[in-house]
């Protein structure tokens, strides 16, 4: 089989393999830069081998050594978004099989797009900085000198030296702590971690499971304990599911606000927005997920960017039976609903026919950062649930899930690999899935080719009162009280708010007597807020705006930030407004969603 090429990676993957990284670190807070020495143990793939390139991204690369002795190395021209080869020549030739430990020293730059760097009063306890890594999708190479691609899954041991103060967390297993002979103000932290991120600050932690630990800041532990006291039961279901979970550990840290996603999954360390802490535990589902991506995802892995859709859409799949589990077949089917809604607003957004809301894009040129979006996760959970029901159901398919990860477990997997494993795991409905739209489906643009129906019963009241804001005159609107929402759960409430952004903009009047009888603007909740604000500023009600200015710039959620700066754009009277108030807070927002917004906002270079 011709090997796959990651046309985000400039490494030699198709040559040669990482196995094990060694990662010694020097986080310097003051420089905002951390020193580095890596050493990379590699597997060569083919025969006479006399040299290597591996993915960076804004390093500075001081010395470069193979199993010892110096080697010669020279950095490519740069790239506009995907970083700078390391070409280094091996002072001797390899055969296929053989390895070679390729040790690095470097220095990142203070502007390194993985990592995020809290002065004191950007944090809850305002006493000590932090520091947070973020890899995914590209920027691993702007921390360490790498094969910066999914296929190439390796083993890590590391020592982290901290001011005493701090505390370093990863994702892994901690192998203790010692002073650092170098400087006793420090701390050195070591962690390994044996199956096949970084995170830095004045944490505390809770014991929320058997297995399972939460951290954040002092201030928010108890919060965070509270929040997320259903990990173990979503593990044992995820267990029962797929198999046993294979990471030991498995803790969540809350990261500080300008975290830029929900979660992201590492073994043994989940990371957390602080948005998730509403207090009712109906954001749950973006743990269940983070659970789910210990198989589809850390445990069997896209190959490249461009198959991301087998770590999403089968995660969503995963999260989604979780919840069926543990709530109701309904529930699922509710949840699909919503994320039915989040792809048409994403194919919206992008286009029709914009290729990246193809299932299986071309990233050839293209930046990840730029190309994410709930594609990956909605579309390919509707073609996972397309296939359930053509196959027999939940159960019958989960059976192949399982399987699927069994089989592929510490690999990584391309669509094409999936699909004939599918077609081998079904060979007796081989002439079901030829009947499949693949190319519909994988490589068309826009919603797919099949519409699934979904059970209606627990969006049916949603779409009731939905119906009756629409639909309502000025005369209606004293029939409507606060009665219409109390029995809506969180997640119903959140799925009106996202009913009526599908309309077309509610009158002003409308959307004030929505406030008054709701009173919408005390939900601390996220996702509703984030809607109901959404909802306000479309309808022009002015005195939204500084709410909306306010959750736009108090987190950095992409999934709030930019649509609420979007709105606030499109809202001409406050354009230049939402200028300004992104340039205002620009430094403080993480560098991924600092370029997003710009470009959205449209804000130049020059204003950097």
């Amino acid at each position: 089989m011709v090997p796959v090429i990651d046309p985000c990676s400039f490494s030699s993957s198709a040559r040669c393999t990482t196995k094990h990284l060694n990662l010694m670190l020097h986080v310097d807070f003051e420089s905002h830069v951390i020193r580095g020495k890596v050493a990379l143990t590699v597997e060569m793939l083919e025969d006479k081998c006399s040299s290597l390139t591996l993915d960076t991204k804004d390093l500075q690369i001081s010395k470069v050594a193979a199993n010892g002795q110096e080697a010669k190395f020279a950095l490519g021209a740069k790239h506009s978004f995907n970083g700078t080869p390391l070409e280094i020549s091996l002072p001797f030739e390899l055969s296929r099989g053989q390895h070679v430990i390729v040790e690095v020293t470097y220095e990142t730059s203070p502007r390194a797009s993985a990592l995020q760097w809290l002065t004191p009063a950007q944090t809850a306890g305002k006493k000590h900085p932090y520091l947070f890594s973020q890899c995914q999708a590209t920027h691993c190479r702007s921390m360490i000198p790498c094969q910066d691609t999914p296929m190439v899954k390796h083993t890590y041991y590391a020592q982290v030296s901290v001011p005493k103060e701090l505390v370093a967390v990863m994702g892994a297993v901690g192998d203790g702590q010692e002073p650092d002979p170098q400087d006793s103000s420090r701390t050195i932290y070591r962690f390994r971690q044996a199956v096949c991120r970084s995170h830095l600050g004045p944490v505390s932690h809770r014991d929320i499971g058997p297995r399972s630990k939460v951290w954040s800041e002092k201030e928010l532990v108890d919060q965070a304990a509270y929040e997320f006291a259903e990990t173990e039961s979503m593990l044992k279901t995820a267990e029962d599911l797929v198999g046993p979970y294979v990471w030991g550990q498995y803790d969540i840290v809350v990261l500080p606000p300008s975290f830029p996603y929900g979660g992201m999954e590492n073994p043994c360390l989940t990371y957390a927005t602080p948005t998730l802490l509403a207090g009712d535990r109906s954001l749950s589902g973006v743990i269940a997920h983070e659970i789910a991506h210990s198989w589809t995802g850390n445990l069997v892995t896209t190959k490249s960017w461009e198959h991301f859709w087998l770590n999403e859409g089968h995660t969503v799949y995963l999260e989604r039976m979780i919840a069926r589990a543990l709530e109701s077949e309904q529930y699922r089917q509710f949840k699909a609903i919503g994320g039915w809604k989040e792809l048409q607003d994403t194919v919206n957004l992008f286009g029709q026919s914009n290729p990246l809301t193809n299932l299986v894009p071309s990233l050839k040129e293209v930046d990840t950062d730029a190309a994410f979006s709930f594609v990956p996760y909605e579309k390919g959970f509707a073609f996972l649930y397309h296939l359930e029901e053509l196959v027999g159901g939940p159960e019958v398919f989960m059976g192949f899930v399982k399987s699927y990860i069994q089989l592929y477990a510490y690999s990584s997997v391309s669509t094409e690999e999936w699909k004939n494993y599918l077609f081998t795991y079904f060979k007796d409905k081989v002439d079901i899935l030829k009947k499949v739209d693949w190319d519909g489906w994988m490589n068309t643009p826009g919603m797919p080719p099949v519409t699934n129906q979904y059970d209606n019963t627990l969006a049916d009241v949603c779409i009731a009162l939905c119906n009756r804001w629409v639909e309502a005159k000025e005369e209606d609107l004293a029939s409507f009280s606060d009665a219409d929402v109390k029995a809506l759960s969180s997640p119903q409430l959140t799925e009106f708010l996202a009913l009526l952004l599908h309309q077309n903009p509610l009158p002003l009047s409308h959307v004030k007597r929505m406030q008054e009888v709701y009173n919408l603007n005390s939900i601390k909740n996220c996702e509703i807020r984030f809607r109901w604000l959404h909802l306000c500023v479309r309808a022009r009600w002015e005195e939204a705006v500084p709410l909306a200015f306010q959750m736009a710039t108090e987190q950095g959620r992409l999934k709030y930030t930019r649509p609420l700066f979007r709105e606030l754009y499109n809202f001409e009277k406050y354009r230049q407004e939402a200028v300004n108030m992104f340039l205002q807070h620009r430094a403080a927002m993480h560098p991924v969603t600092a370029a997003l917004v710009a470009r959205d906002l449209k804000v130049e270079q020059s204003h950097k």
